[in-house]
């Protein structure tokens, strides 16, 4: 069975003969996988990893436009943005990185593609700042409300495109939460997010393709929402923010599917191996056989050693595997 059948098996809960595997690795580690592998791509080969995460494609932002705006001196506010038009999801040029990707992962190695897309708060987090941004969703809710609205428009287009060429799931990141709860009320997320959250991934579903969202922290007071806008995978359900493993297995398992399970934030990278092994056994013991495909919570932080995560790859290799 070919990695790309295998993922969308566990995606929808299907039997299957062994679990994903997968991990962000390359972030902060880059130089140091390269030289003790030869290349990223050796490692990612060397573990037969059965995803591959996808970046690309064209900006939604006028950068030129936006620069100009911060060179008069202007604040840029909600008001402001919504008189920059965004660029056009459509010049399949900018797609050329894309279609490369997917040759080398999809066709040569038949892995199962997913493409990172923005969401809304986060995507306007790096226009706005997150403190002016949080402030915004109060002072300017209505221009906010059409900012999401567009982009949601943008965000459809763009998954549209990328699923005709090829990729398998449309990967949504929109970080809401904190170590605690959310960044903002859960009023809000259902106001302002929730419904262009719902179109964008109905267009995914009405192309046939999955759908899968990326938050870090804690978002449990949402989590049935989710479920309504119908995502399929949800990226990483964080241990370490308040959610546990036990809620989703008693209410969520039948609802979509887990992509995580290696916790950068508090397991690989700090040198103890005994603990390291026995969380990713524990994590093994929990999710094996389920709706669930591992991975790093997160890229893997600079601070991990290329033993360390060989040591961590070489037994999720194993266990995974295992029958």
């Amino acid at each position: 069975m070919k990695s790309c059948e295998l993922v969308a098996k566990t995606i929808k809960g299907e039997k299957t003969k062994r679990t994903p595997i997968y991990g962000w690795v390359s972030g902060n580690l880059w130089h140091e996988i390269t030289e003790a592998y030869g290349s990223v791509n050796a490692f990612e080969d060397h573990y037969e990893f059965d995803c591959a995460h996808i970046f690309g494609g064209p900006g939604c932002f006028d950068e030129v436009e936006i620069a100009k705006v911060r060179e008069n001196g202007e604040e840029l506010t909600p008001d402001i943005l919504l008189d920059i038009p965004l660029r056009s999801p459509d010049n399949m040029e900018e797609y050329k990185g894309i279609i490369d990707a997917l040759k080398y992962y999809k066709d040569d190695r038949g892995r199962f593609c997913y493409m990172q897309t923005p969401g809304f708060f986060e995507n306007y987090n790096g226009v706005f700042g997150i403190e002016n941004h949080l402030c915004y969703l109060i002072l300017y809710k209505e221009e906010i409300k059409e900012l999401y609205r567009r982009q949601s428009i943008w965000n459809a287009k763009f998954a549209e495109n990328v699923l005709d060429l090829g990729v398998d799931m449309v990967h949504i990141s929109d970080d809401w939460g904190s170590q605690r709860d959310l960044m903002f009320s859960p009023k809000l997320w259902w106001e302002l997010i929730y419904p262009n959250m719902k179109y964008v991934v109905d267009k995914v579903h009405a192309k046939g393709g999955f759908a899968s969202l990326h938050s870090d922290g804690c978002i449990m007071p949402i989590v049935d929402g989710l479920v309504d806008i119908g995502f399929d995978v949800i990226h990483p359900w964080q241990e370490t923010a308040g959610m546990s493993y036990d809620v989703y297995l008693d209410k969520y398992q039948d609802k979509f599917a887990i992509l995580g399970g290696l916790c950068v934030q508090s397991t690989i990278g700090f040198g103890d191996y005994e603990r390291l092994e026995s969380e990713i056994r524990r994590v093994f013991n929990l999710l094996k056989g389920k709706r669930w495909i591992f991975c790093t919570t997160h890229f893997v932080q600079k601070h991990c050693t290329i033993e360390e995560l060989s040591f961590a790859y070489d037994l999720i290799y194993k266990l995974s595997h295992e029958m």
